[in-house]
């Protein structure tokens, strides 16, 4: 793996640009990076305009000449480690995990190796030099389910801006307590728990003019659709689509409903089965060691060809075994 990488482009600014900041410019003339990162390379005087240093915040006339001579540092704390990854599909510049359960995403307090991060470095070197090893979104431990990474900074420019304009396409399924009886939408913010700070939790807004408190406050707009996949006896199958994508969303909302996530270590109680669950159910449920929510579907436009494109994967067996004794356990109480 290399320590770094020397990226060299030239741009004549057209006058079209005539009275814009030169960051604003940059932005669009090299789009593959992000803003942050050309920014710091005006400040570092690695992007120049007509050899000459300039500011941020400088605007130009048109007609002049942007050259950008960087070096792309490799990350040098995360280390390359040979974590088995279920790879569905790579090119130059994007590729899509079928993350497993159990397997944590980022390096954090706690985890500090053996994640997703330290995979990708080892399967795929090159991604070094992208931010945070070409990670523009996540799922939590023991969430199973696709990915995208971004291999290239032209993937990575335009994966985040697809996540940040709500265009990438995300279908999850999950298994549920209690029996609902049709879809809907959850629209409601989501923030750090007040008093507990592993969890999240909806944070209302309120209808008044906030506090000072309240303005800090994390609360985040998040929005889940769901809809109905099979009602069991007690227990649903749904699928949830994502239109924004915030920490713990769909196991936040769905316990926010009062339908929580079978098996969900955080926003279940400690009750783990309803009122007349048969006993084979009971076994199944007591020995089912996650949230029940699977990463079904993803839809992106390629950053490169422009093409739409969709993968799909198929629950993961401990899901599939419980969607089979929720059956069983249906046509059992029907007898």
């Amino acid at each position: 793996m290399t320590d770094s990488e020397s990226s060299y482009h030239c741009e004549l600014v057209g006058d079209n640009y005539s009275g814009q900041r030169l960051d604003q410019i940059a932005a669009e003339l090299f789009s593959q990076f992000s803003r942050s990162r050309l920014q710091s390379w005006i400040k570092a005087g690695e992007l120049t305009v007509d050899g000459m240093t300039r500011k941020s915040k400088d605007k130009l006339l048109g007609g002049e000449k942007l050259e950008l001579n960087a070096e792309i540092k490799a990350e040098e704390r995360w280390q390359p480690q040979p974590v088995e990854l279920d790879v569905v599909y790579s090119d130059d510049h994007i590729i899509v995990i079928n993350k497993t359960v159990g397997l944590v995403v980022h390096p954090g307090a706690g985890v500090p190796d053996q994640t997703l991060l330290n995979g990708l470095l080892y399967h795929f070197p090159e991604l070094a030099t992208i931010p945070r090893a070409g990670i523009v979104h996540r799922l939590d431990k023991d969430t199973s389910g696709l990915m995208v990474v971004a291999r290239s900074l032209l993937a990575h420019t335009s994966l985040t801006q697809q996540l940040q304009d709500r265009s990438v396409g995300r279908e999850y399924e999950a298994v549920v307590m209690g029996e609902m009886t049709g879809g809907g939408k959850v629209d409601k913010p989501i923030g750090r728990h007040p008093s507990n700070r592993v969890k999240m939790a909806v944070i209302d807004r309120p209808t008044n003019r906030p506090t000072n408190s309240e303005k800090s406050s994390s609360a985040k707009e998040a929005i889940t659709h769901f809809r109905l996949k099979t009602r069991y006896k007690r227990y649903t199958h749904i699928a949830c689509q994502l239109e924004t994508g915030r920490t713990h969303q769909i196991r936040v909302h769905m316990a926010y409903i009062k339908h929580p996530l079978i098996g969900d270590p955080v926003y279940l109680s400690r009750q783990r089965w309803l009122a007349g669950t048969s006993v084979e159910l009971k076994e199944v449920l007591a020995s089912f060691p996650r949230q029940a929510l699977h990463a079904k579907k993803l839809t992106l436009v390629h950053p490169f060809s422009q093409e739409i494109m969709t993968w799909e994967s198929e629950l993961p067996e401990d899901m599939q075994q419980l969607l089979v004794a929720l059956k069983a356990d249906m046509k059992l109480q029907a007898e």
